[in-house]
Formats: structure tokens, C-alpha cells, sequence
């Protein structure tokens, strides 16, 4: 029989050595997948080995693999990064082991997962009857939201998806911003939609209402989706949802509303005006790992209307146990997921709601910070409006921008990125982990002073 505790005292103790490096590790890996690979035995042994051999063996090779991403010095993607109490919980999560798609076989997490819907409808002020999906991420929230979407719209226009396919369909026309994120893109083609209709925005990134209201005035007909965006990935700006969802609602069409950064801004008294007017759209997506600091797997579909999204989702199969208040799984689109929930809670319960509210003031806190000293550099410049938790600078032409995005990431104390955005290289500063302190803002700032004097 396999000893599990050495095992798992090994893994404890790695992974305390591990958080505890965070403070003092340069962020980027000191090894590439090829480095990493070597350090990895090639072949398939014949035999067993030691649980906690394996462990140990895993972690000496992915040590100098590793991107310091939990650290607070880790601002290149808008990841976050986990807060304590959703670690502890998800650990439990993996030791517990419930496949939590039916009500009756797993009812601890659906007693869970019902609560935490409710938290976080009532904390984000979205209409109370929605319903919430726990899926795997952002990309998935926008998916499940977007088939719900896709299957009520044609539904109105007497076409049933669910029976009849899309080919012979009245098709669906679906209108976005110029700067969506390109997951909404990727979600519509999974779907079979195609390629969505682009409305102007502004120097923000912020959809035009007035280039939204025209396109949807000069409509074809065909059943519609607007999808908006609460915080744009280079500028963090969010669309006006007063204006944009009243004109897609008077042409009859959805509205979803990709916020997997920016939707927790309604958490926030001090930011709930960047979201005023969102709660009246019927989908909303948003990625937990992000602004929550929940562990990775844990996206949020939120529909308001429940029976669009169980229709969408839903399945049954003569082998399942149904239960008559509904099944986690007809929210989402796997039948066998993990307790996603279980980390939402145990993050919505450590911090309260005036905890979240500060975890958001305090990444928009350190952004203004970021903004600040980048503009106090010799030849920086802040190109956004710094209105959530994104900055993006430049550093003169494209060529000197990019060299400070490399010379960063040589340096290693902390991680910024390189992207473009409006016809310029720029880098980007995504301000998303708990654990960000002010002087790990102070040590990155310096080192983007070094970089940019270089």
C-alpha cells in the first residue's frame, strides 16, 4: 500500500520553501523548457519509485524553471496571484477529490458553491436570480456566457440551436468593440459565429456609443449580441455601459459583458462608477484568478437568465442522480470539474466585503504609483488614462521601448511586458497580486529607471 505522508510532507515542505523564496527571487526562470527537460529523467521507468522521491525529483528540476509569478514583483500579465486562505482551501480541494457536477453525490460543494453564487452576485451588484458557472477561465466565461447568448437570440427568431445546428439559421450577427479582448473572438469561433463585426473605439480603448448605436441602427436583420468590456487589457477603461446597453436593448439584442479583470470593480465604492449601468446587461464573464487572487481553474459565467444557460449547458444521462434544484453542471460545460468554489468562498470569507473592496484599491493605488514614477523617467511617457490597474508607457521610439522591456527582464527584479498598443511598442504594468507592497512598486520603478538610462 502507498504511504501517503511522506509524500505529502514533502510536498509541504517544498512549497513552503518555495513561497518563502518569493520575497528574494529574481522573477523571471533561470532555465528554459530545455534546460528544465534535461534536469528530467528521459525515459518511462519499468519499475515504481518513491512518492516522495518523485516529489522531490520534480521539484529540483523545476526550481530554476519556475517564473516567480505569486511574488508581488509580477506585473506582466493580469494574473494575481493566490491569496493565503484560497492556497490553503485549494489544497483541500485536491485532497477531497469531488468530481462536483451533481447535487446529491457532492452536496458540501453545491452548498458552497450555492452560497458563494450568492456572495458574489449580491457583492458585485448583479441582478440576485443570476446564475453563476464555475469554469476554468476567463476564456470559458465568455464561451458558456456567449453560447447562452447565441442559443436565446435564435431562440427568439424561432431557430432551436439545440436541434436544428446553426446551418439553415437566421445566423447570428455579433458586434464588439475595436479593442475587445481576442478571447471574445476566440469564444465566438468555438461557437461556429465567425468572426464578430468591430465598432470604433476611442483613444482609450472604450467602445464608441455612437458608432455602436449606427451599426446597430443599420442591423440586417439577423439576431444580435453586443459584447462590451469592463477593463481593457492595455488601459483598464470601461466601456459606458448606460449609453451602449440601453441602444442594444431597444434593437432587441444581448449584451455580455467581458470583465475578467475589471468586473470586480463594482466591489469597490471607490471604482463602482467605472461599472455604473453594467448590472443591466444579461451576461457578465470575469476570471477569479485574476482581481480575487484565487488559484488558476476558476472562471465565472454569470447569465440572468437561468434557464437560457441551463439550456445551453445542460445534459442528462440515464446513469446520473438529478436533483430538482437544478445541477451545478448545467451551468457550465464539463461534467467532471473540481471544487472550484470552495477557494471563491474561502477568499469572499477571509477578506469580507470591505476586504475586497480594499485588495481592489490597493492594485489601483500601486498602478497610480507606477504611473507616477514612470512619468518622473527621462524620456517616459504614460500613455493611458489610469483609471483601474493597467499602465502602459513608452520609452521613446519603438526600438528604445522594446530594449527597456528586454533590459527588464534582464535584470529580473521584476516582470514587466512588452506588447503594442494603438500603432506603438509599449510596455505594460499590470498591477493584480495581494502581495504587491509598496516597495516592491519602489524596487520595480528603480529598476525601470536603470533600464531606461541604459
Amino acid at each position: 500500500m502507498i504511504d501517503r505522508s511522506a509524500g505529502l510532507d514533502r510536498a509541504h515542505a517544498l512549497a513552503r520553501e518555495w513561497l518563502d523564496s518569493l520575497a528574494e527571487r529574481p522573477v523571471p526562470p533561470r532555465l528554459d523548457s530545455d534546460g528544465v527537460a534535461a534536469r528530467l529523467v528521459r525515459e518511462l521507468p519499468d519499475g515504481p519509485t518513491d512518492t516522495a522521491a518523485v516529489v522531490d525529483e520534480l521539484a529540483a528540476a523545476c526550481d530554476p524553471g519556475l517564473t516567480a509569478m505569486p511574488g508581488g514583483r509580477f506585473f506582466g500579465f493580469v494574473i494575481g496571484g493566490t491569496h493565503p486562505a484560497a492556497l490553503a482551501v485549494d489544497w483541500l480541494v485536491s485532497a477531497w477529490d469531488q468530481n462536483t457536477g451533481l447535487r446529491v453525490v457532492t452536496p458540501a460543494h453545491s452548498a458552497v458553491e450555492d452560497l458563494t453564487e450568492a456572495w458574489l452576485l449580491d457583492l458585485l451588484g448583479l441582478p440576485a436570480a443570476s446564475a453563476v458557472g464555475f469554469v476554468t477561465g476567463g476564456t470559458m466565461a465568455n464561451f458558456t456566457c456567449l453560447a447562452a447568448a447565441r442559443d436565446e437570440v435564435l431562440r427568439r427568431a424561432g431557430w432551436d440551436v439545440a436541434n436544428q445546428g446553426l446551418l439553415g439559421s437566421p445566423g447570428v450577427r455579433v458586434l464588439v468593440g475595436a479593442e475587445r479582448h481576442d478571447t471574445i473572438d476566440l469564444a465566438l469561433r468555438y461557437l461556429g459565429l465567425g468572426a464578430p463585426e468591430a465598432v470604433a473605439a476611442d483613444e482609450q480603448g472604450r467602445i464608441e456609443a455612437a458608432a455602436l448605436a449606427a451599426a446597430l441602427e443599420a442591423g440586417d436583420g439577423r439576431p444580435t449580441i453586443v459584447c462590451l468590456q469592463a477593463g481593457n487589457v492595455h488601459s483598464g477603461a470601461f466601456d459606458p455601459f448606460e449609453e451602449t446597453i440601453a441602444a442594444a436593448h431597444d434593437a432587441g439584442a444581448w449584451v455580455h459583458i467581458d470583465g475578467a479583470f475589471g468586473l470586480f470593480a463594482a466591489a469597490s465604492p471607490g471604482r463602482r462608477h467605472l461599472t455604473a449601468g453594467y448590472e443591466a446587461a444579461d451576461s457578465w464573464a470575469t476570471d477569479a484568478h485574476k482581481t480575487l487572487n484565487v488559484p488558476y481553474d476558476c472562471g465565472l459565467a454569470i447569465v440572468r437568465d437561468r434557464a437560457a444557460l441551463r439550456a445551453a449547458m445542460g445534459m442528462h444521462g440515464d446513469y446520473l442522480i438529478f436533483d430538482a434544484a437544478g445541477e451545478p453542471m448545467d451551468k457550465v460545460p464539463e461534467i467532471s470539474r473540481r471544487g472550484r468554489a470552495f477557494p471563491v468562498w474561502a477568499v469572499l470569507r477571509a477578506l469580507g466585503r470591505d476586504g475586497v473592496a480594499a485588495l481592489v484599491d490597493g492594485y489601483c493605488a500601486h498602478a497610480r504609483a507606477f504611473a507616477d514614477g514612470i512619468a518622473a523617467i527621462d524620456g517616459a511617457e504614460v500613455l493611458n488614462d489610469v483609471v483601474f490597474t493597467q499602465v502602459c508607457a513608452a520609452f521613446g521610439d519603438d526600438d528604445a521601448t522594446r530594449a527597456v522591456v528586454d533590459a527588464m527582464l534582464a535584470d529580473g527584479t521584476a516582470w514587466t511586458t512588452g506588447s503594442r498598443w494603438r500603432g506603438r511598442a509599449v510596455l505594460r504594468v499590470s498591477v493584480t497580486n495581494w502581495s504587491t507592497t509598496t516597495a516592491d512598486v519602489e524596487a520595480a520603478l528603480d529598476a525601470l529607471g536603470r533600464a531606461a538610462a541604459r
